[in-house]
């Protein structure tokens, strides 16, 4: 069996399950071509990747040729796509130019995995990806899957109706993100779509907690996440504000770098909570375990989640985290019990819990305990990757030693 295996950028550091999966796949003999829409950010550190991605930039001059006359030759099957992308639905016009432009993109793929007789084609997320990715497998003859995680279905689902219809099965990582699924796009049947938990590497032992003898007084909160918008790191730092005005002794430090840093970095001068308040910038996947260590407590603040695996880590390293009470964050806290929850876009829930955790910060073994015990028995990445892979070929059974192709494609011969 041979599938090809999408991301809107690989590899990327936010992103290290979509090699983790690859990986799996291929210890089980599949073989897997690794697809990338966009290149990655040289300034980031990257995990290593596999050899020989297949990118679609930047743009080969042989192959949009290809591109432009099967755009042509191939129209009737794509009447679909372009219809629902320029006339259906209530998209705004830029974004329905967007799509156009993402057809085109798919057809372009289509172009660069002609030669490479995949049978299956994975998107990794509900993005623009899966729109690249279902025309794509169209124009090809086969099908096509997607992965669904948290804002790529809840906030932004675009055209998810016409990427739900078209896909052969949908994987998506918590039950309140199946029952959203199942309210928003009735007309999918329910047997198309799965749900198959992520996971954290679990050591087996808890690492040794940082000597806090020096300075026990001072509460430490720590925050992990991309700075961006929904994240909401500036109601993070609202409340540190608070803090402060109670001659809270206290150290927040947020790990992450976006386009919110320019503005978060701003409001904390306006605050004044230059001493208080860090931004570190982004951390590699080997400093995060020193950031969870030197935390009393992790705290997540987003408007929007699917299950954050930065809530995993951190519980898997015994710290109590603090998270907003939505999605399917209650898979993984309990609260009271795993974790901590807070009403969410409540400032006066999320300071009386940040007060709560810093005066029984010394008694919360029970509750940490019980946090590392949740995700070594269900957000394990070892026995979750294998549920994921099985669940994945048992979709896929009908391919093996089965290929179709759109000879169309083959007719013209150009260099892969």
């Amino acid at each position: 069996m041979k599938i090809a295996y999408l991301s809107n950028r690989f590899p990327s550091t936010v992103e290290p399950y979509f090699e983790a999966e690859v990986l799996e796949f291929q210890k089980r003999g599949i073989d897997v071509v690794v697809c990338s829409i966009l290149r990655p950010l040289r300034r980031k550190i990257v995990p290593a990747r596999p050899d020989n991605v297949v990118y679609t930039q930047p743009l080969q001059f042989l192959t949009s040729l290809l591109t432009l006359w099967a755009l042509i030759s191939h129209f009737p099957k794509l009447r679909p796509f372009l219809h629902r992308a320029l006339v259906d639905g209530d998209e705004p016009f830029g974004k329905r130019l967007r799509t156009l432009f993402h057809t085109c993109m798919g057809v372009y793929l289509a172009a660069l995995l002609r030669k490479r007789a995949v049978q299956h084609i994975h998107v990794h997320h509900g993005y623009f990806a899966a729109w690249v990715a279902m025309v794509a497998a169209r124009l090809l003859g086969i099908t096509y899957s997607l992965t669904l995680h948290g804002s790529d279905l809840l906030v932004r689902g675009d055209y998810l109706d016409m990427k739900l219809a078209k896909c052969k099965f949908c994987i998506t990582i918590s039950e309140f993100n199946r029952r959203y699924i199942f309210e928003h796009y009735p007309q999918i049947p329910a047997a198309k779509i799965l749900v198959q938990r992520m996971g954290v590497e679990c050591a087996n032992r808890r690492p040794p907690l940082e000597d806090r003898s020096k300075n026990a007084s001072c509460f430490r909160v720590l925050a992990v996440g991309r700075l961006h918008p929904v994240k909401d790191h500036a109601f993070l730092i609202e409340a540190c504000r608070s803090l402060a005005d109670q001659n809270i002794d206290f150290i927040c430090r947020i790990a992450g770098d976006g386009p919110e840093k320019g503005r978060l970095s701003q409001q904390i001068r306006d605050l004044k909570l230059t001493s208080q308040v860090e931004l570190l910038g982004e951390l590699s996947r080997t400093e995060l375990p020193c950031a969870y260590s030197w935390a009393d407590l992790v705290a997540l603040t987003s408007k929007s989640e699917g299950i954050p695996l930065i809530l995993m880590e951190a519980m898997e390293t015994g710290k109590p985290v603090l998270a907003p009470n939505i999605t399917g964050i209650p898979e993984l806290v309990i609260d009271g019990k795993t974790g901590f929850l807070y009403h969410a876009g409540s400032m006066e829930d999320f300071i009386a819990q940040l007060l709560m955790v810093r005066d029984l910060r010394t008694a919360l073994g029970p509750v940490c305990d019980a946090a590392r015990r949740q995700v070594l028995e269900n957000f394990n990445q070892a026995t979750n990757l294998a549920a994921f892979c099985e669940t994945f070929l048992s979709q896929l059974e009908h391919l093996k030693g089965d290929h179709r192709e759109d000879p169309l494609l083959q007719q013209v011969q150009l260099p892969v």
